[in-house]
C-alpha cells in the first residue's frame, strides 16, 4: 500500500466516523510553547484538550510533520526517522479509550489487512498516583489480544508539567518466528500507535489533577507504519524514501548506516528550511546547523571532495511536495550552500586550533568545554578532526 492511499484510508476512516480533518501546522510550535519544534500531533491542540472549544468539533483527525531531537542517535535504525509525519486522531471530551482503541484495531485489521495474531498491546498497569487502566485492558481481553501490563512505558506527558495521562500502545511483530514474549522484552515488537487516554494535568509540584475534559490523543509514524505495510524491514526502504535510496548511493559511496543518516538529516533540513528556519548559533537554528554539520562530517571522513552541491535537484523538489511546503527550490539550495561554506571555515579554523601544544595531548572536559565556548568547536567535530 502506497504511502497515500495510506493516509487516505486513514483519514476517510476516522471522517465516516464523524471526525473533521484540520490542517497540519508547520515544524514550529504555537506561541508559548517552550519546544523548539512541533514533535507531536497534540502540540497545536494544547488548548482544546485543555477545554478550549475546537471551532471544528470535538472529533478530529490529521497529519502532522514532526521533529524530534531527542532521537538524533538513533538515526541510523530501522525506525527512527529525524522529520517524519505523524497520522492523529483527538476526542476532545467526546468518546472514551475503548472506543478509540477498538476503531484502532479495526483500522488496522480490516483497512489495513494486518494479521490480529501479530499484534500486542501494552497497557498502563497503575502506580501510586493513577490507578490501573482498567477500561482499555478489558477492551483488549474481549478482543483477545494479548496484553502487557507496565507503568513507565504507558503514561505519557509532554514535559514535566501539562496535560498526560495513562496510554495503550498496540505493536506488531516482525520477526520471522511465530510471535513470542512481550513488547518489553523482544525488540521485534515494533510500536506502531499510541493511544493516550489524555485526562490528567500534571502541576510544578508533581501532583495530579483533573483535566476539564477526558481526551483521547493518538499518533502513529506515516513512514514507519508504510514500511510494515510494504514489508520492509527499515522506514527508509518505504515508498517515500524511493528517490533517496535510488539517487545517493550513486552520488555517495557509504555504508547503510551512513547512508541512511545523511539522507535523513539532508531531508530533515530541507524540511526545516521550507519551514523558514535558517541556520543560527542557538534555538532551532543551531538545530538546523547541527543536522548539516553531521551531515558534512559525514561526507568528508574518507573524501574531502563530498558536497552539498553535488545533491540533485529532484531529491530537493521530492521533499518539499512530499512536506506540503511552498518554498523555492533554488532558495533551499542556497541556504544549504551557503551553511557548506560556513562549516569549510569552520574546519580550517578547528584544524589550526587543534595544532597548539595545549590540544595535542588527551582532551579533558575542560578542554571540550573551552574549544566550544571560544572557537565554536563542538565534542562531535573535535573528535573527527584529531588523528585516530
Amino acid at each position: 500500500m502506497h504511502t497515500d492511499q495510506i493516509v487516505r484510508t486513514f483519514v476517510e476512516y476516522y471522517e465516516d466516523r464523524g471526525h473533521r480533518r484540520i490542517t497540519g501546522s508547520t515544524l514550529l510550535p504555537p506561541p508559548g510553547d517552550p519546544v523548539l519544534f512541533t514533535t507531536s500531533g497534540m502540540h497545536p491542540l494544547t488548548p482544546y484538550l485543555e477545554g478550549r472549544p475546537h471551532p471544528l468539533g470535538r472529533r478530529l483527525v490529521d497529519v502532522q510533520r514532526c521533529l524530534r531531537t531527542t532521537d538524533l542517535d538513533e538515526i541510523g535504525d530501522d525506525t527512527h526517522l529525524t522529520v517524519f509525519e505523524m497520522l492523529g486522531t483527538w476526542s476532545l471530551g467526546d468518546y472514551g479509550g475503548p472506543s478509540s482503541l477498538g476503531w484502532g484495531h479495526d483500522l488496522l485489521t480490516e483497512a489495513f489487512g494486518i494479521d490480529p495474531g501479530l499484534l500486542h498491546v501494552t497497557v498502563f498497569g497503575g502506580d501510586d498516583q493513577a490507578g490501573p487502566d482498567t477500561a482499555s485492558l478489558e477492551l483488549w481481553q474481549g478482543r483477545g489480544v494479548p496484553v502487557e501490563l507496565t507503568v513507565e512505558d504507558n503514561w505519557w506527558s509532554n514535559g514535566p508539567t501539562g496535560p498526560c495521562g495513562p496510554d495503550s500502545e498496540i505493536f506488531l511483530w516482525t520477526g520471522d518466528t511465530p510471535p513470542e514474549s512481550t513488547p518489553t522484552r523482544d525488540e521485534r515488537w515494533v510500536e506502531v500507535w499510541n493511544h493516550v487516554m489524555m485526562r490528567h494535568r500534571r502541576l510544578a509540584d508533581g501532583s495530579l489533577v483533573p483535566l476539564p475534559q477526558h481526551n483521547v490523543d493518538t499518533g502513529l509514524g506515516l513512514e514507519r507504519l508504510a514500511s510494515l505495510l510494504q514489508g520492509r524491514t527499515s522506514v527508509f526502504d518505504c515508498d517515500v524514501f524511493d528517490p533517496w535510496r535510488r539517487l545517493v548511493p550513486a552520488l555517495w559511496q557509504l555504508d547503510e548506516v551512513p547512508l541512511r543518516l545523511v539522507c535523513d538529516h539532508i531531508r530533515s533540513a530541507i524540511v526545516v528550511i521550507g519551514d523558514g528556519v535558517r541556520p543560527a548559533g542557538t534555538g532551532r537554528g543551531y538545530v538546523l546547523r547541527r543536522l548539516l554539520r553531521r551531515v558534512l562530517t559525514v561526507l568528508r571522513r574518507d573524501d574531502p571532495s563530498r558536497g552539498l552541491g553535488d545533491l540533485p535537484d529532484e531529491l530537493v523538489r521530492h521533499t518539499l511536495d512530499l512536506f506540503r511546503q511552498d518554498e523555492d527550490p533554488d532558495v533551499v539550495r542556497r541556504v544549504l550552500l551557503d551553511e557548506e561554506k560556513r562549516f569549510g571555515r569552520l574546519l580550517e579554523r578547528g584544524r589550526q586550533v587543534l595544532a597548539r601544544p595545549r590540544f595535542r595531548g588527551p582532551l579533558s572536559e575542560e578542554d571540550f568545554h573551552h574549544l566550544h565556548d571560544t572557537y565554536g568547536l563542538p565534542r562531535d567535530l573535535v573528535l573527527n578532526l584529531r588523528p585516530q
